[in-house]
Order: structure tokens, then sequence, then C-alpha cells
């Protein structure tokens, strides 16, 4: 079983790895390897039973992930309790492409819309979902102080940013209650972002530890391993995410997440 782990000075305690669920309804562009199908209700339905039977209770989604947040609404109802649900704003996903919104009527209106389609009254965590120009989002929309209003209000209990910067991960460590950032033996470039966050008490998930499937990038015999094992030599990550839709693989993450935190089962 995974260990659960709390999301910085959060009351919020989560498995130490986390499903990302853009394969749940979304197969366009996307930059993993291989092209797959979307599998349908009844086989996720099963997926997240076996997942949550392994420990798993943090769901990570976002309305850029296509159908991803209304198929998790009908999937975890009756259970709502059983999970932590962590979404997204700020870009949207259509015709192929994506496109931003950051301002706060557009922020609202896709929070409101997420808590909608997934069939709850508040979402756990809420992120933004950078393009990637962090600090003009943080400082020209200031995008904080409207997700501080959203948790004022009860919609949401904790709020970051999927971060693409070391400039805009440390921004979000002294505005906000966790980040998410990339971080893997491939790529290195915000690991100051996962030391500051222990001393700032503040919340780390850890996006692309598995480089998006292109294990080659990380390289070595044991690339799941030889990644788990570097993340979790930081203590404050949280939790890693991991996208996979396979029993099987999702099993050796596990795996390799609990060996890395020295449990044997």
């Amino acid at each position: 079983m995974l260990p659960r782990r709390l999301l910085g000075a959060t009351q919020i305690s989560v498995s130490a790895l986390g499903l990302g669920t853009v394969k749940f309804g979304r197969n366009e562009g996307v930059k993993y390897p291989k092209a797959f199908r979307i599998p349908d209700l009844d086989y996720l339905k099963r997926y997240l039973a076996f997942a949550k039977d392994q420990g798993v209770n943090l769901l990570d989604t976002a309305p850029a992930y296509g159908s991803s947040e209304e198929r998790l609404g009908e999937l975890i109802a009756g259970d709502r309790q059983s999970w932590i649900l962590c979404s997204k704003a700020g870009e949207e996903f259509s015709e192929g492409k994506s496109q931003y919104f950051f301002d706060s009527y557009h922020l609202e209106k896709s929070v409101l819309r997420s808590l909608k389609r997934l069939k709850t009254d508040y979402l756990d965590v809420l992120l933004i979902h950078s393009n990637g120009e962090d600090m003009k989002i943080i400082r020209d929309y200031e995008v904080f102080q409207t997700l501080a209003q959203f948790k004022q209000r009860g919609l949401i209990r904790a709020y970051g940013m999927s971060t693409k910067t070391l400039e805009g991960g440390l921004a979000t460590l002294k505005a906000a209650d966790l980040a998410m950032v990339t971080f893997n033996p491939s790529h290195r470039e915000e690991e100051q972002v996962l030391d500051q966050a222990l001393s700032a008490r503040k919340g780390i998930l850890i996006k692309k530890a598995l480089a998006s499937g292109h294990l080659a990038q990380i390289g070595g015999k044991d690339p799941i391993g030889q990644s788990m094992n570097l993340i979790f030599q930081k203590p404050a990550v949280s939790s890693v995410i991991v996208g996979t839709i396979q029993p099987k693989h999702l099993k050796e993450n596990i795996a390799a997440v609990n060996h890395a935190l020295g449990i044997e089962v």
C-alpha cells in the first residue's frame, strides 16, 4: 500500500503516487511516444477500483484534458470522499490546440465548470495551468489573489501553479500552498524549488517524473526506479503524478515509489 504524505502545511493527505488522468479523456496533441485509445468507462471504473485498492487517493485532472473531468465525475459519483481531486484552470484545449485565459472572470468560470463536471462542491487542489510565462501570469493577472478568494469561498481547499520555470516555481512557493514542477534525472532545472519548499512548508507535486513516457531520456537499467529514487530524496515532495492507464505499469510505479521510500511490500 502507498503511504500518505501531507501536502505542505495543508491538512490534505495525499498518496505518494497520484494518478494523472489526461489519458482518461484526451489522446490528441499529447506528447507520449505511442498513440493510445481512450478507454471506455467500464474499463476506467475497474481501473480506478484497482488504483484505490493499491492505496492511490490523488487524482490529477484539468479542463484541458478533454473529457477527463466529466468522466471522473461519473466514475467517482457516490465515492467522492475517497479521493483527493486536483484540477487546473487557465488552459483550454479545443480543435487540436490550447488557448490560455488567466483573468479572474475566466478562472472563476473554469473552476465552477470543473465543479459541475466533477459533480462536487469543492476541489481539494486548484492549480494554474501555466503556458510557460509563469511570472507574467503571477504578476500581470494576480492569479493567486483570485485563487485565495476561491479558497475563502470554500470552492477549493488549496491552490498553486503547475509551473514551467525555476523563477515561477520559487514565486509560487511564496504566494501559494503548493507548486507542481517537473523533476526527473534528465530535467533538474527546478530542483531549487523542491529544496526551498521544505523550509517554506509548501507542498510539492511532481509532474513528468518519467519524462512523459520517454524513458530513454533518463537512461540506465531501471529508469523508473532511478527517477523515483531521485524524487523521493527530496523530503518536500508530497506526491508524484503518473499518467498510466495500464494496471501493470501502475503497479510497477507504485513498487518503485515504495522502494524509494524504503517500504518493502
